[in-house]
């Protein structure tokens, strides 16, 4: 692991000043535009063209199982794969964004060095689940928290089951990860490039996640969200990179669908709007504790937290 790099070199959010000219101040919001439209209206139609193609072949009645793919009310595995691609897709978005718009390589997305850190993404992977052992700790003192409907009897283990493990365990990270690059990833550079404060690279991004999730959600559940964004969006700052934020997303997803899986239902899983204000102790120890134990061990490792100097800025420019 590299150590700390030198003053004058850049913060994860500010990496867009290094390839930016005082004329340049329209390239993020073009892009936050884009990227808008590409998660929400691109990406879909793309996917479902796809599904179409599958379900054609199959033989399959094509108008009830589109009407069945996009019902997230009732949701089916293949339903929550659709809604998984999509999501991912936020990652060769971004990273289109990133080389076309911003003229740098994806993978300054990824952290600071610029690449992602593999050995830095396993510590965090055990740190989340140190994490979760607090908050399943203080979860268990606490009242009920509401959120996704559990009976308390173990579901029946179905054909059904089964798609829904594969899809929550093969397309959780990817989806986990599009969700990072996104809002933790090319916002918070769009945003840290475009104003210089760095609790704006932050908090704006954290808002339009938590809206993301949808406007019915309740002001717990939406606290809950904002809150992991604030977290994820710190940590990227002070870590130099996304995989803090994704390890905490992916164990997170795959325990909520998990449970869901296991002893709830998967459509009040993928669309919760319930929730009490007893879950906000629990979302503040997760997020604390694993806020503490990232800064810490990466402090420890020397992780680095900025590029290296010249590698962006001026005549000497190295992508």
């Amino acid at each position: 692991m590299t150590t700390d790099a030198q003053p004058g070199g850049l913060p994860y959010h500010r990496i867009h000043r290094g390839r930016a000219g005082p004329g340049d101040w329209w390239r993020p919001i073009v892009g936050v535009l884009t990227l808008t439209l590409g998660v929400l209206v691109l990406a879909p139609i793309v996917a479902l063209v796809a599904f179409m193609v599958g379900y054609a072949v199959q033989g399959a009645d094509l108008e009830e199982s589109l009407t069945r793919l996009v019902d997230t009310d009732n949701v089916t595995p293949a339903g929550l794969a659709y809604v998984f691609v999509v999501l991912a897709s936020a990652i060769p978005i971004t990273w289109t964004i990133s080389r076309v718009l911003h003229r740098l390589p994806p993978r300054w997305l990824s952290s600071v060095t610029p690449r992602i850190r593999w050995r830095w993404f396993a510590v965090c992977v055990g740190l989340a689940v140190a994490a979760l052992a607090a908050t399943l700790l203080v979860s268990g003192l606490l009242p009920d928290q509401g959120g996704a409907e559990m009976s308390g009897e173990l579901n029946d283990f179905t054909r059904t089951t089964r798609d829904f493990a594969l899809v929550v365990l093969l397309l959780t990270p990817l989806q986990a990860a599009g969700e990072e690059y996104a809002f933790r990833g090319y916002l918070t550079q769009a945003f840290g490039g475009l104003i210089p404060h760095v609790w704006v690279a932050v908090v704006v991004p954290a808002v339009l996640f938590a809206l993301a999730h949808g406007l019915g959600q309740s002001w717990p559940i939406f606290f809950d969200r904002f809150a992991f964004g604030l977290v994820a969006g710190t940590l990227v700052i002070l870590t130099g990179g996304l995989e803090a934020g994704i390890a905490m997303h992916v164990l997170n997803n795959w325990v909520a669908f998990g449970l869901a899986l296991a002893y709830g239902d998967m459509s009040s899983a993928l669309n919760p709007t319930g929730g009490t204000w007893w879950s906000i102790p629990v979302t503040l120890t997760q997020s604390l504790v694993y806020l503490g134990l990232a800064v810490l061990v990466g402090r420890r490792m020397g992780l680095q937290t900025s590029t290296t100097p010249g590698v962006l800025e001026g005549s000497g420019r190295r992508v």
